[in-house]
C-alpha cells in the first residue's frame, strides 16, 4: 500500500534503532538522563532557545506551554482552524482552564489588526487578561502553510506592545524552515516558547520537544508532572531524536518536491482537485466537490487501489509526503486518482 495518511507513519532509521540500543541512560524526573539532556541542549541551540524539554507528544508540548504562560489563567488567542482547537480534544480548556477567542487569520497568518484589538494586558472588570497568543506553522488545516517570517515579527510586535508572551505550535517546524531557506531559530525567535515533533517527517519514533527561556522550561517541568509526562529512562526515546536532528532535517525538501508533484498530477487531472501553488511543504488537500463522491467513498475506491489516504472533510482528502514514498509511489497515487476519478465521471454521465 502507498500510505499517505500522515506522515507519522514514518518507522525509525537503522541508525535511530542502533543508536536506542546503546543510549546512555538515567532517570530523567531525579537526577536527568544524559541522553535527554543532549537531545534538549541540541534542540535549545537549533531553535535558539537557552533551554529545551523533551515531552511525548506535540499536543502535551502545546499543554505544558499554555499552562506555564498561562500563570494567572485568561484568554488564549489563535486562529480558528489551529490544531489546538481542531485536534487536540479541548485541553485547553478542560485541563488548562483557559478562555480561547479566535483571531481572523489566512492560512494561519493572523490578522494583526484584529489581534490588536482583542489584546488585553490586565484583567479588568469585564475583561480577561490575554495569557497568550499561539501561532502554528507550518499550518496543518492550511495544507502545510508555512507563515511568513513578516507576519511572525508583526505579531511578535503586537503582542510585546502589551508584554504578552507567543507560543509557536511548531509540529513541523523544521519543514517551515525548509520551506523558508532559513535554519529554525530564525522563526522560534518570534515565539517566547516552541514546540515541535520529532516523529513526524524527523522519522523518530517518538516525542517532541519545548523550547523557551531558561526559567520558562525550568516552569513547564512542573507542569509537565502535572499531566503524567515526567518519564524515567527516556534516552532510549531522546537517542532516536538525537539523530533525527542531525540526518533528516536536510530530506524534508524531497518530501515537499513529492507533494509538490502529487498536486501537480492532480491538477493535470482536473485542476479543481489541488493547486499546486499552495502546497508548500508536504501536505496536499484534495478538493472532491466536483466529483460526485465524498471524502469516505473516495478513501475506499483509492485503497482498492492500493493508495491509503486520510479524510479532512466530507469532501476533502489530506495527502501527506514522508520519508516512506518514493518517486514511483508518486506515480502510483496519481494512476489511482485518475482510475477512481474516470469511474465517478462514468457515474456522473450515466445519472
Amino acid at each position: 500500500m502507498i500510505d499517505l495518511r500522515s506522515d507519522t507513519l514514518t518507522l525509525p532509521t537503522e541508525e535511530m534503532r542502533e543508536a536506542m540500543r546503546r543510549a546512555e541512560l538515567g532517570d530523567d524526573s531525579r537526577d536527568g538522563d544524559p541522553t535527554v539532556r543532549r537531545l534538549e541542549e541540541k534542540a535549545a541551540a537549533m531553535t535558539g532557545k537557552e533551554a529545551a524539554m523533551l515531552v511525548a507528544s506535540g499536543t502535551m508540548s502545546n499543554l505544558v506551554c499554555l499552562l506555564a504562560h498561562a500563570q494567572e489563567g485568561g484568554e488564549v488567542l489563535l486562529d480558528p482552524e489551529s490544531h489546538i482547537l481542531r485536534s487536540e480534544m479541548g485541553g485547553v480548556a478542560r485541563l488548562a482552564g483557559l478562555f480561547h477567542r479566535t483571531v481572523p487569520a489566512a492560512r494561519g497568518s493572523l490578522e494583526v489588526p484584529a489581534l490588536r484589538d482583542m489584546l488585553n494586558a490586565r484583567l479588568s472588570s469585564a475583561r480577561l487578561a490575554t495569557a497568550v497568543v499561539c501561532v502554528e506553522t507550518t499550518h496543518n488545516s492550511a495544507g502545510g502553510a508555512v507563515i511568513p517570517l513578516a507576519s511572525l515579527r508583526d505579531v511578535r510586535a503586537a503582542t510585546a506592545e502589551q508584554g504578552v508572551a507567543v507560543h509557536i505550535d511548531g509540529a513541523r517546524l523544521f519543514n517551515a524552515a525548509v520551506a523558508l531557506g532559513v535554519p529554525a531559530a530564525d522563526i522560534a525567535r518570534h515565539g517566547d516558547s516552541v514546540g515541535f515533533c520529532l516523529s513526524k517527517g524527523l522519522s523518530a519514533p517518538v516525542g517532541s520537544v519545548v523550547c523557551g527561556s531558561a526559567a520558562f522550561i525550568a516552569r513547564a517541568r512542573a507542569f509537565r508532572r502535572m499531566l503524567g509526562g515526567a518519564m524515567r529512562q527516556a534516552g532510549v526515546i531522546a537517542a532516536a531524536g538525537i539523530v533525527a536532528l542531525d540526518t533528516m532535517v536536510a530530506r524534508l525538501a524531497e518530501d515537499h518536491r513529492r507533494a509538490r508533484r502529487i498536486a501537480e498530477g492532480l491538477h493535470a487531472l482536473d485542476r479543481r482537485l489541488a493547486d499546486p501553488r499552495t502546497v508548500e511543504t508536504n501536505i496536499v488537500m484534495v478538493d472532491l466537490a466536483a466529483t460526485g463522491a465524498d471524502a469516505a467513498a473516495w478513501v475506499k475506491m483509492l485503497a482498492d487501489r492500493g493508495v491509503r489516504a486520510g479524510t479532512w472533510a466530507r469532501a476533502q482528502l489530506r495527502l501527506v509526503a514522508h520519508r516512506h514514498i518514493t518517486d514511483e509511489d508518486v506515480a502510483g497515487a496519481v494512476a489511482a486518482f485518475r482510475a477512481v476519478h474516470a469511474e465517478l465521471t462514468r457515474e456522473l454521465a450515466r445519472a
